[in-house]
């Protein structure tokens, strides 16, 4: 059975033309899939689609065989900012997800705290944003999108404000950490690089189309060195092509 099958889904604002325009995409369960493209493309609000925070106007978004009317807890989601709650500790914005469905127990607290060790934060546990840097943050920010272990995970370029070591840094921790769960991601980025190196597949979407799939045949796990190597560069030029041929 296909994990999420988004089927000829199709969104459109009022007087507007379809954001998203009929498109049809598959992911098997543990997969990691990039949707790639230039800003206004639609690849956000197909996440959107794909988290059930937006309802189709046609078309429908399949779950594990079941149609996504909502959001729930099947979807963890991380934005393009950590979003996280100034007032609020690391390890109580991670257990946020669990304080919407009742009072954190002890069980919750250790997940919580397995989450920011796993991410090298765990000393920071009781540190509140301000005294967090970027990247601690959106570490945070991951923590709680997993909190919850959630089958599915969505991902709005959420490293795209950080430096470039950090991104490489936070891309590694992401693909370990959903490794480990058999999490399914599926990522927006509009940075080649980074959608190379973390996804299994890309689909490149233009004007709410998907125009290409890309399936990117690297080993896991990833590593750094992989960037250096012909086959990795190969791989962005093909992707770069492609993009560039949607202007063409």
């Amino acid at each position: 059975m296909t994990f999420l099958h988004v089927d000829r889904v199709t969104f459109h604002y009022p007087q507007r033309p379809p954001v998203v325009d009929g498109v049809d995409w598959r992911m098997q369960e543990g997969e990691i899939h990039c949707l790639l493209g230039r800003s206004g493309c639609g690849k956000t609000t197909l996440l959107k689609l794909a988290a059930g925070l937006l309802t189709p106007q046609s078309g429908r978004i399949v779950l594990r065989g079941g149609e996504l009317a909502a959001p729930g807890p099947q979807v963890g989601f991380m934005f393009q900012s950590p979003t996280l709650l100034d007032w609020h500790s690391a390890l109580s914005n991670v257990l946020l997800p669990v304080s919407l469905q009742h009072k954190p127990v002890a069980r919750d607290e250790q997940r919580a705290l397995q989450l920011l060790d796993q991410l090298g934060l765990v000393e920071c546990a009781e540190r509140y944003p301000r005294e967090l840097s970027g990247g601690q943050q959106s570490r945070v920010a991951l923590a709680r999108a997993l909190v919850l272990e959630p089958p599915l995970l969505l991902l709005d370029e959420p490293f795209a404000a950080l430096d470039a070591i950090t991104r490489a840094e936070l891309q590694d921790d992401l693909l370990r950490a959903c490794r480990e769960r058999g999490t399914t991601v599926l990522f927006v980025t509009h940075d080649i690089n980074e959608a190379v190196y973390v996804g299994d597949r890309i689909a490149l979407m233009h004007a709410g189309r998907i125009v290409d799939d890309i399936a990117i045949a690297l080993p896991r796990p990833r590593t750094q060195a992989m960037r250096d190597g012909a086959v990795f560069n190969d791989y962005c030029a093909r992707v770069r092509a492609s993009m560039d041929g949607t202007n063409a």
